[in-house]
């Protein structure tokens, strides 16, 4: 019989849905500033396009595209959580589990059956990614696979990343920088488009989109290290090689702070584009918990605070960074 509902949303692991929602909410806002249609109406003069484009500037945003992304990103999101139960339950690795329930080593549901929600969960996401390169651009058709390819093989396939220490890499990658630059691009194309014997120009800030995708990607992977700080007795245990276990209990707390710290600098940079994204640090004292248990002595069930401490710090700090943006 299979699991009730309740037991597949806990499988998938809430609190790290964050990660998920964060990039697309900062970078809907960062799409929408530096959006807009110009409307030229003498391109072969660089002078009077110039001073055209300055005088009809109108932002613009797509809440469908939105939508959109973050199903993308949250069925990415929830299939990776779903592979990773599946492949550690079936390697053995999640036999002595101290955090959050797991459906495989729990005997709570069988390798099929979450094998299937993983397939499913990419699948919708692989729609939804469909559905947004139809109407922005087909080029994001490959970028998806890269991205379903991997989620699935961060704990998936013969050689997992996530047991060779590179799964903060990955994080920050496609869930900063990836995903918050893809959430802005979704707000622009097309980039050109000739009506009417006018010319409509659609702007694509790279530097500020990735300037903003950066604290986003700290911040998940900051996400990733508490989970992972967590478990580095069980994971020494059964192999599985993360970066927390290659440097050790102490240098490990060390690094997530050092993370959280390179994001509240690069939400510094930040201002540079957008004075009011400072607002961000607002978020600040919520890491006072987390950071004394990271810099402390205890392991194992005593960190599980830990992660849900960091995923609020994570959803304050994006939504207080979406605002500053869009002040």
């Amino acid at each position: 019989m299979s699991p009730p509902l309740k037991l597949w949303v806990a499988g998938a692991r809430p609190r790290t849905l964050p990660a998920a929602v964060v990039p697309v909410a900062v970078g809907t806002a960062a799409g929408y500033l530096s959006s807009g249609r110009f409307v030229i109406t003498t391109p072969q003069t660089s002078a009077a396009c110039h001073a055209t484009v300055c005088s009809n500037f109108d932002r613009q945003l797509s809440w469908l595209n939105a939508l959109l992304a973050l199903v993308v990103a949250l069925g990415i999101q929830i299939g990776t959580n779903y592979v990773n139960d599946y492949a550690d339950g079936v390697r053995g690795t999640d036999e002595h589990r101290v955090g959050p329930v797991r459906l495989v080593a729990g005997g709570i549901a069988t390798v099929r059956e979450v094998k299937l929600a993983a397939l499913t969960s990419f699948g919708v996401a692989g729609l939804a990614g469909l559905a947004l390169a139809a109407r922005v651009s087909w080029w994001l058709v490959p970028l998806g696979i890269l991205c379903g390819i991997a989620g699935w093989a961060y704990t998936g396939g013969p050689k997992p990343y996530g047991y060779l220490g590179f799964g903060e890499l990955f994080v920050f990658v496609f869930f900063g920088l990836v995903a918050t630059a893809g959430s802005a691009y979704v707000q622009h194309a097309p980039f050109v488009v000739s009506f009417g014997g006018h010319l409509f120009t659609y702007n694509y800030a790279w530097g500020f989109v990735l300037s903003a995708g950066v604290p986003v990607g700290l911040l998940a992977a900051a996400l990733l290290e508490a989970n992972n700080l967590r478990d580095i007795e069980t994971d020494t245990e059964s192999g599985k090689k993360t970066l927390a276990v290659r440097v050790g209990r102490r240098n490990a707390g060390l690094l997530y702070c050092f993370t959280l710290i390179a994001a509240a600098l690069s939400i510094g940079i930040l201002h540079n584009y957008r004075a009011w994204s400072l607002i961000a640090l607002v978020a600040a004292p919520l890491a006072i918990g987390p950071v004394r248990l990271a810099l402390g002595d205890r392991s194992g069930k005593a960190l599980l605070p830990m992660l849900g401490e960091t995923a609020r710090l994570q959803i304050v700090a994006g939504a207080l960074l979406t605002v500053g943006l869009l002040i």
